[in-house]
């Protein structure tokens, strides 16, 4: 008898966490460059120079270092000296209000474009200008009008995760079954009970979708600004841990990263679960 689909897949997977983790351990454990390093470089990089150590840290490097900020995450001795998880609260908090008032705005809009096709002609030119700039170009801007690096972190947030829920809501409005909003029209449902009690049930798998690209962008978006405007946030963390070359501390919050983009992920896959429907 096989073993189910999602078992056989996590066995695969643990094999190829078990295969990189073996391929890191070899590749930092032997290496001819460090020997000839000026050893006041070396320990700034946070190597020893010893026979066959790499500059590089290894998995148990990490790993130590790993256990290190989960004893103490949230510990606070000044500006530039703040434990991992307050800086990943900071950025999960800027994050969730961008996104926030992201769908405050996507889902009026949304609605409106898809369930009128004037506006949807009128707005397009704007949103087809404003959608591929980058989140780099709108900081400076930001700055320079709200003069806040916290705000205007929110406000890129904010203007780059806008796109794909309104892209997807339009598109799921503007998709509904014309049956089921002539039955609406039938019984006489005015506008606003039709788009709470037929369009948006119909286009909630969609627009779930879009607020699933949008959630990926927005944390994205936060790593890179906060790497720009600094004070908080685990994208300052690793600017900051690099400017102290601490190569081993880098890693970890890039793991880190890692980690928090794929359970936001997950939580915005479960809500799509929760909305499907079979056609």
């Amino acid at each position: 008898m096989r073993a189910p689909l999602a078992l056989r897949a996590a066995i695969i997977s643990l094999l190829l966490f078990v295969g990189l983790i073996v391929v890191w351990h070899i590749g930092t454990k032997q290496t001819g460059p460090t020997l000839k390093m000026d050893p006041e470089y070396a320990k700034l990089m946070g190597s020893t120079v010893t026979q066959g150590k790499s500059a590089m840290p290894g998995p148990g490097d990490v790993g130590a270092k790993i256990w290190q900020h989960l004893q103490d995450p949230f510990y606070d001795r000044g500006t530039n000296d703040k434990g991992i998880g307050i800086q990943l609260v900071y950025s999960i908090a800027r994050v969730l209000t961008g996104y926030l008032l992201a769908l405050a705005a996507a889902l009026p809009i949304g609605f409106l474009i898809g369930m009128s096709p004037l506006m949807a002609r009128a707005l397009d030119p704007f949103i087809q200008i404003l959608k591929p700039i980058s989140p780099l170009a709108w900081m400076p801007l930001a700055l320079y009008t709200i003069k806040d690096s916290s705000i205007s972190a929110i406000f890129v947030i904010f203007i780059c995760s806008v796109w794909p829920m309104l892209l997807n809501t339009a598109f799921g409005v503007a998709t509904v079954r014309r049956e089921w909003l002539n039955v609406a029209k039938t019984l006489e449902m005015r506008p606003v009970r039709t788009a709470l009690r037929v369009i948006l049930p119909a286009a909630a798998p969609t627009i779930l979708t879009g607020m699933r690209i949008s959630i990926g962008i927005a944390w994205l978006v936060i790593v890179a600004a906060e790497m720009l405007v600094g004070g908080t946030g685990i994208g300052y963390f690793v600017w900051n841990e690099w400017n102290n070359l601490s190569i081993t501390n880098v890693m970890v919050a890039i793991l880190c990263i890692g980690l928090v983009g794929m359970l936001l992920d997950q939580l915005m896959a479960r809500l799509q679960r929760v909305v499907a429907y079979a056609d």
